[in-house]
């Protein structure tokens, strides 16, 4: 079950002349999950076109198999055969969750509810971050949890004869832990409910209605959503089309708006207004964004993205924008430091427990490459001047694949190089990023 982790690689970005060309971006890595986990443990075949396959989505595959689903991949097609909810077999080995939070919050969730004991860990970056906000509500359900201090891997989780349905209010906006809820609710006699007083990310919930799930969404008097899920439903296998990642797309994307003359089209991507905070808050910075050929695939509504290089300028991006683009705020920063004017996004405390303190990385790689920004609180202020920054610095990631792409994207317009410190953690999510960048007209190659 243990992935081998790659060796660190230096990457260098040089400014480029205008992107061209049509490319489509990696699978959305939300909807290629909830597909292999919905896929193994439905009855029958289901079949994935599109499917991300990078190690965060490979760590749900290893998963799945190990509770007995088999998932082989033919030609362009992934074909998974499922093991059915009641069937799931107890997992022999530690699951190893690499470096994906979805793989481990989601799992936790669907695998824990289950009347055995399974076991899970995962990268160095990923044994850091907070699972306390999945074990709290998990708990009520009569999950029991063993874990390091803060509920933090590596854990170990015994699921109860019978699941208790219970009704919980999210205390914070996430759609993990939402995810996490329901899926344990599928394994509970009754209805299993969320309360959630700010929408998040709805891929559960699409996801698990076109698998035959009864699951219904209700206003609240106070606004709120309540997502009531009936429990022990079959769930039948699916003929999936995985769209394009809206937070993959938001790298050539911004790199486009950011060299004159650029004309890029990315195909296919996810325009679910609910992950499409990035579009909207680029729109008001002025880029050039066309959608085109809007249509739906599997339940989600996708368009192709016409990108034009643009004069950006600054914008206030408001607190109420963080669950639509929660990934997407280091790119949308690179954006802003070549924007004249000051940009502010606001409240993005979230953005301290991702993959890395995201917040204070962007912050400290701005700076040094000659970016005036400030942190007030969970609030980033970046002070452009209509150029790019000079570059000439090489970045910590800090094992994080959004702030590796974020710098190099950056560096394809600032007058000197940006390095960044190990490229190779982009694969977690956007396996073939240099090489599609590359074919646009981006330099983006191997450091010393």
């Amino acid at each position: 079950m243990t992935q081998t982790h790659h060796t660190s690689v230096s990457l260098v970005a040089q400014t480029c002349g205008p992107l061209s060309g049509t490319i489509t971006p990696p699978g959305d890595k939300s909807i290629s999950h909830r597909s292999i986990m919905f896929g193994g443990i439905a009855q029958g075949r289901t079949r994935v076109r599109g499917l991300l396959e990078g190690e965060d989505v490979l760590s749900t595959v290893a998963a799945l198999r190990a509770v007995g689903a088999k998932i082989a991949k033919e030609g362009e097609v992934w074909q998974i055969d499922g093991v059915g909810l009641e069937t799931m077999a107890e997992p022999s080995g530690v699951l190893d969750m690499g470096n994906s939070g979805t793989s481990a919050r989601l799992l936790i969730g669907l695998l824990g509810a289950r009347p055995f004991t399974s076991f899970f860990t995962g990268d160095g970056s990923l044994c850091k971050r907070p699972m306390g906000r999945v074990t709290v509500p998990l708990e009520q359900m009569g999950l029991r949890f063993m874990s390091r201090v803060g509920g933090r891997l590596p854990l170990a989780v015994t699921g109860p004869e019978r699941v208790q349905p219970i009704t919980y209010r999210l205390p914070v906006a996430s759609a993990q832990v939402k995810s996490a809820v329901l899926l344990a609710g599928l394994s509970a006699e009754g209805v299993t409910t969320v309360i959630e007083p700010v929408p998040t990310r709805d891929p559960t919930e699409r996801m698990l209605r076109a698998f035959g799930a009864k699951l219904d969404v209700t206003k609240m008097d106070d606004g709120a959503d309540a997502i009531a899920l009936t429990g022990r439903p079959t769930l039948m296998g699916q003929e999936v089309q995985v769209p394009a990642d809206i937070s993959s797309a938001a790298f050539p994307m911004v790199a486009a708006l950011l060299r004159e003359g650029s004309e890029v089209r990315l195909m296919n991507v996810g325009i679910n207004e609910r992950r499409a905070g990035l579009l909207h808050s680029l729109l008001e910075m002025g880029a050039d964004i066309t959608l085109e050929n809007k249509r739906d695939l599997c339940g989600e509504p996708v368009a192709d993205l016409l990108v034009r290089g643009s004069v950006l300028k600054g914008a206030t991006i408001p607190e109420s924008r963080v669950p639509s683009m929660v990934d997407e705020y280091p790119v949308l920063a690179m954006a802003a430091a070549c924007a004249s004017g000051t940009s502010r996004f606001i409240g993005l405390a979230e953005l301290r427990v991702k993959e890395s303190d995201r917040l204070a990385l962007v912050a400290k790689g701005l700076e040094a490459v000659g970016a005036k920004v400030e942190v007030e609180g969970d609030d980033l202020i970046i002070h452009g001047n209509g150029q790019p920054p000079r570059g000439g610095a090489t970045i910590a990631t800090a094992l994080d694949h959004r702030i590796a792409m974020s710098f190099l994207v950056l560096g394809l317009a600032t007058p000197e190089p940006i390095a960044v410190d190990d490229g190779s953690v982009i694969a977690t999510s956007f396996p073939s990023f240099v090489e599609l960048m590359n074919g646009l007209g981006a330099r983006i190659g191997e450091g010393a």
